[in-house]
């Protein structure tokens, strides 16, 4: 796996430079683009890394997944009465669909859906921003994992489309807390500051049947932890969901970071990281890495 790792990284190296840096959250902007790091955390629990898989990132949407995974530990079923679990087709961002399905968000992982399981979340934890950030350093064994402000604050001041959909919710009476509020834990949580390692451990439950084994915590149930691998799998990498299934064949979830981490269930889970994005607002060099590892190992669910 080793070898493995590091060659798939050489063949995709001459890809870094196609893609583009996000720049409309500003401290994002500023991120060095020719970076590259990928890890694997078996079952077994053992960890395979290559090129810049310790240098922490900010993993934005990849954090949805945790927010949700904390809502279903609470309250269980009972959450998807305010949000469904399709594919929306649509950016992650429209508000267009919002509004036509009455404020009710297709998934989870668009970011209707994430400010919605924020919403539950903040009503249910006193410091939502440190009980996100303590369940994170759980699951990943990393007592050192911190949110970095300055990002949190740089998408704060750029939160007028986040704020509208908020806004566009609560007037359909599926938004209980205050807007303001909801969104700066929703930010602290996607500023969270990660490596390719941290991801790779903290996502491994999911590929273990809801027990996370270097904790010793059964996270979900592995009827909850199944249920999870699906919606990453159609509604994960934003509108490219399809094209994912199509060349990697994994339950995924990416971030805007350069973040994705795949499900291999039952076997392993994977981080990639690569900064700069294709259209779709996906690691173009982090997808195309992924590819290559799961046809050479041929683990497509499919």
């Amino acid at each position: 796996m080793q070898d493995l790792l590091n060659e798939i990284l050489d063949e995709v190296r001459p890809l870094l430079g196609q893609g583009k840096v996000a720049d409309y959250i500003p401290a994002l902007g500023g991120v060095r683009p020719d970076q590259l790091g990928i890890a694997v955390y078996g079952n077994d629990g053992q960890v395979f890394s290559a090129g810049d898989a310790e240098t922490a990132f900010s993993i934005q949407s990849i954090s949805k997944v945790f927010s949700l995974v904390q809502a279903i530990g609470h309250s269980g079923e009972e959450i998807w009465q305010r949000l469904g679990h399709e594919p929306s087709g649509q950016p992650f961002n429209s508000l267009v669909q919002l509004e036509f399905e009455q404020g009710m968000p297709r998934n989870p992982f668009i970011n209707a859906g994430a400010l919605v399981i924020c919403d539950i979340n903040q009503a249910r934890f006193a410091a939502p921003s440190l009980s996100m950030r303590d369940f994170v350093r759980r699951l990943c064994g990393n007592r050192a994992i911190t949110s970095d402000s300055k990002v949190a604050d740089s998408e704060y001041q750029h939160r007028s489309r986040n704020a509208a959909a908020a806004y566009l919710m609560k007037s359909f009476d599926n938004f209980h807390g205050d807007v303001e509020d909801v969104l700066r834990s929703y930010f602290h949580h996607c500023a969270l500051s990660m490596n390719c390692i941290d991801l790779a451990k903290a996502f491994g439950f999911l590929a273990h049947q809801g027990f996370c084994a270097h904790s010793g915590e059964q996270i979900l149930t592995a009827r909850q932890a199944t249920q999870v691998n699906s919606i990453m799998a159609t509604s994960g990498l934003y509108d490219e969901a399809g094209n994912f299934a199509y060349r990697v064949g994994l339950p995924g979830k990416s971030g805007v970071g350069g973040g994705i981490v795949a499900i291999v269930p039952e076997r392993a889970s994977v981080c990639v990281w690569s900064p700069e994005l294709n259209a779709a607002g996906n690691s173009l060099v982090g997808m195309a890495a992924l590819e290559k590892l799961s046809a050479r190992v041929d683990w497509s669910v499919f």
